[in-house]
C-alpha cells in the first residue's frame, strides 16, 4: 500500500511540474495588424492639376457588403501620370492615415502595379525606403511612382500593398512575396 502511495505521489507531483513549466504561462508579443478600408490612387497628368483617382472602400471590412470599387475617369493616351498612394482606415474618428505607418515602416511595405490585358502602360517607382525616415533602404516602396500610357488601350490596374516582402525583388507578386495586406483591381481605359 506505501509502495502504490509513492508511485500515485510521484506522478501527480511530476505532472504538475509538467503542467506548470508550460511555455504556455508566458505571454507572447502581440502584433495586431492595421484594418485599412480605404486605398486610394491618384493619378495627376504632369503638368496638370486635374487628375484621375482609383479606389477601392470596403467600410464593413468583413460584412455582407463587397469593397466599392471606383475609376474617377479615363486615362489620356501618352500620357505620363505622378501617382501616389493613400491607404486609410475610416473605421476611426478621426480616420486614421495608414500611409504614414507605410512610409515609417518602408523597408517592409511596398505597392506592387499588376497591369494586365491589352492595357497599354508602364509603372516606375518614384520613392525609395530611404526617402521616409529612419528608414535607410534603396528598394522602392511605391507611395509614391509614375504611370506612363502609350496608345489607347483598355484593360485592368491590379494594385496590392504587401507586407514584408522578400526585398530586393523583380516588382511581380511572385518576386515580392510576402503578405497582402489589400488588394484592388481597376478597369483602367485609355483613351
Amino acid at each position: 500500500m506505501k509502495l502504490k502511495r509513492f508511485y500515485l505521489t510521484a506522478f501527480l507531483a511530476a505532472s504538475l511540474g509538467f503542467i506548470s513549466c508550460s511555455d504556455d504561462d508566458t505571454p507572447g508579443q502581440v502584433n495586431e495588424e492595421e484594418v485599412i478600408t480605404t486605398m486610394r490612387a491618384t493619378l495627376t497628368p504632369q503638368g496638370s492639376l486635374t487628375g484621375i483617382t482609383l479606389q477601392t472602400q470596403d467600410l464593413d471590412g468583413d460584412g455582407p457588403n463587397p469593397p466599392v470599387v471606383t475609376v474617377s475617369g479615363d486615362l489620356a493616351a501618352n500620357t505620363t501620370y505622378d501617382g501616389e498612394m493613400v491607404v486609410l482606415n475610416e473605421t476611426e474618428n478621426p480616420v486614421d492615415d495608414i500611409t504614414e505607418e507605410v512610409k515609417t515602416e518602408a523597408a517592409e511595405h511596398q505597392f506592387i502595379f499588376v497591369p494586365s490585358g491589352a492595357l497599354n502602360a508602364t509603372i516606375d517607382y518614384a520613392d525609395m525606403e530611404s526617402d521616409y525616415p529612419p528608414n535607410t533602404g534603396n528598394n522602392p516602396v511605391g507611395v509614391a511612382f509614375t504611370l506612363t500610357t502609350g496608345a489607347a488601350s483598355s484593360g485592368t490596374l491590379q494594385i496590392v500593398l504587401r507586407h514584408e516582402p522578400n526585398k530586393p525583388n523583380d516588382g511581380t507578386l511572385a518576386g515580392a512575396g510576402g503578405e497582402t495586406d489589400i488588394t484592388a483591381t481597376f478597369d483602367i481605359t485609355v483613351q
